[in-house]
């Protein structure tokens, strides 16, 4: 018969990110000397008779609430069978966007792991151990941070003399368009000009622009740069594939899309219909590792490769486990504030600036997700949200 699932916890927890708050529009978050952004998230403990406990930390409340939809049918269930759990949440959760999925199937990943001694890489099948990164930067602010194609451009200096391999520049935000878009091709140059030969160059303006006119214009400045990658330039959302066709049939840098679609199937459309040149996937938004997996190997069918997007350790393992995939993100970082890591790692893990060595991270090599939690930590910032299913 195998273990079962015995109960499914969840609890929701904050932690406070310092001298960090967010653009004018309220949403990015950037560089605030004295500001203090309070960050909520859910840790997840899937417990069986088997006397091993699958874990993970991560996700948003409209995960959360699918959770909560979903968590009664693991009970009882073999915490093994991966593949028909996935099928079945996908199928329950079909009329949402299914990121509810993602924690649930990486804690299943993780008490695999454990039950069997084997770190997560292992059962995926390892192809590497440790992973090349890319400094992947806080939002452009007006703070005396990243203020300025000159602070981006000392920015990128600093990472590359770090030994990071590419560095990704998120630019500004809010309300004045026109403005921030002087801001952003003066800062693909001043980037290109300052580390171009050094390093690969990323542009990711977050689905800011507001036309295709622009959007196109700043492509064309990442064209005459060499930038390795574009990605989600406009705001359509990142999710039309048609428009990014266009795009892409217009410009010499490659379009890396996807990160703002969901499933399997529409990752696969993108490629088919020629709207990306990489696939972009995530554990935790794209239904676990499971699902994120899955979008790697259609990637690597088609011939292109896959970016995964965010840090994290299941971030890490499904890397380590796919050819075709190009660099870890390091994210949010900045010279003058830490990452938005939450505290609640034990041990050696973090993904902090001060950790990378010469551009490089390690794959946890322990059995499961590698990681362990610093549950008293958790327990004691519980925001009041806590669910059990047994």
């Amino acid at each position: 018969m195998g273990p079962r699932i015995t109960r499914v916890e969840s609890v929701e927890f904050s932690y406070p990110i310092e001298d960090v708050g967010t653009d004018d529009a309220g949403f990015n978050l950037v560089y605030e000397p004295g500001a203090t952004t309070e960050r909520t998230l859910y840790a997840l403990r899937v417990h069986t008779d088997a006397g091993v406990t699958g874990e993970y930390v991560g996700g948003n409340s409209p995960a959360a609430a699918q959770l909560n939809t979903v968590a009664d049918y693991l009970v009882g269930r073999n915490p093994l069978e991966r593949e028909k759990h996935w099928s079945e949440l996908k199928r329950a959760l079909r009329k949402y966007d299914r990121m509810g999925i993602g924690p649930v199937d990486i804690a299943l990943w993780d008490f695999a792991g454990k039950y069997y001694g084997a770190p997560v890489h292992e059962l995926l099948g390892t192809y590497r151990r440790t992973l090349d990164a890319y400094a992947s930067t806080y939002h452009g602010d007006e703070n005396g941070g990243l203020d300025s194609p000159e602070a981006f451009a000392d920015f990128a200096e600093e990472c590359r003399d770090r030994g990071f391999g590419g560095f990704k520049i998120h630019g500004w935000g809010g309300s004045d368009a026109s403005r921030n878009l002087d801001r952003e091709i003066e800062t693909v140059h001043a980037v290109g000009e300052r580390v171009g030969d050094d390093v690969d160059l990323m542009l990711d303006p977050a689905c800011e622009y507001e036309t295709f006119a622009d959007a196109l214009q700043v492509g064309r400045a990442c064209d005459e740069q060499g930038y390795y990658w574009y990605e989600d330039p406009f705001r359509d959302g990142g999710i039309s594939q048609h428009a990014h066709r266009q795009l892409r049939e217009r410009l010499d840098t490659p379009i890396l899309q996807t990160e703002h679609v969901r499933g399997l199937e529409p990752h696969a459309d993108f490629v088919a219909a020629n709207a990306t040149d990489f696939l972009r996937a995530d554990p935790e938004y794209d239904a676990g590792i499971t699902g994120a997996m899955k979008i790697a190997r259609t990637a690597e069918a088609f011939g292109v490769d896959v970016e995964f997007h965010a840090p994290g350790p299941a971030q890490r393992h499904c890397i380590a486990s796919c050819r075709n995939a190009n660099y870890y993100e390091l994210a949010l970082v900045h010279p003058d504030c830490a990452n938005t890591q939450p505290p609640v790692y034990e041990g050696e893990y973090s993904d902090q600036l001060d950790d990378v060595e010469d551009g490089r991270v390690p794959v946890p090599d322990g059995p499961g997700l590698g990681v362990d939690y610093d549950w008293a930590y958790i327990e004691a910032n519980q925001t009041g949200s806590r669910h059990v299913y047994d």
